[in-house]
């Protein structure tokens, strides 16, 4: 039976230690397979995505979750249960269709349009290992859910993303929602945003770096006007929608 999990956001660790790396986050109602238990902790999959990582027992349940369920598609929603308790959840978050959501959620089509109007709504979120929601998120993280609420499912890492999808081979082909990709001076691909294409021809990339900001991006890279200077340097760019 697959376990589920039970908390609104639930560390994924490298190691079976609360004071190990967040390698990513589950959010409430995700399923999980577990593939080694302890007392504390259990080796888990993220089965959405297959990404591994230790989770805290108490953080999930031995029970999937109802066949009826909603997906919270904005940022943050208040809910109440069905024992009548308020919770707050990330987007992505899985809950049972008998729960009250209270705040509007926004309904995303996959256009590019919505793309990038999702994509806004995490600007100034600040920059997370391994995280996965407004309250802190990575690069992929960021990409990962953006594309999710989209209906395009990615895997968890920047280097698994950039191994799917059409190449586009200029810039100057690129369309709103594509994502670009960017590697180190070993040639391993270390970050990923989302491109957006304006109507003047110019391209901008909104991607997680210090925080969810907006950026100049060209041939060589990704361009920081407060600084002056390249941060990213362009690897490759994929369709992926």
């Amino acid at each position: 039976m697959k376990k589920t999990v039970n908390v609104a956001i639930a560390p994924l660790r490298a190691e079976p230690s609360d004071r190990s790396e967040m390698v990513s986050q589950a959010l409430l109602g995700a399923e999980i397979s577990v593939l080694e238990q302890r007392e504390k902790w259990s080796l888990v999959r993220h089965e959405s995505d297959s990404y591994e990582g230790w989770m805290d027992n108490k953080h999930w349940i031995d029970a999937a979750l109802e066949s009826r369920i909603i997906q919270l598609t904005a940022v943050v929603t208040r809910c109440t249960t069905t024992e009548g308790e308020t919770i707050w959840l990330a987007a992505g978050s899985r809950i049972p269709a008998d729960w009250t959501i209270v705040d509007e959620q926004p309904k995303w089509k996959g256009t590019a349009d919505d793309i990038e109007r999702c994509a806004r709504e995490f600007l100034n979120a600040p920059y997370l290992w391994g995280g996965r929601t407004i309250l802190g998120i990575d690069c992929s993280g960021f990409t990962q859910l953006v594309m999710g609420l989209n209906g395009v499912q990615l895997p968890r890492d920047a280097y698994q993303q950039a191994e799917l999808g059409d190449t586009v081979s200029f810039l100057e082909e690129t369309q709103t929602g594509d994502l670009a990709f960017f590697d180190n001076a070993e040639g391993r691909i270390t970050h990923v945003g989302i491109i957006l294409r304006e109507d003047s021809g110019e391209s901008h990339i909104i991607h997680a770096s210090g925080k969810v900001r907006i950026d100049v991006i060209d041939h060589q890279g990704i361009y920081n006007r407060e600084t002056g200077q390249y941060t990213h340097q362009l690897r490759t760019i994929k369709r992926k929608w």
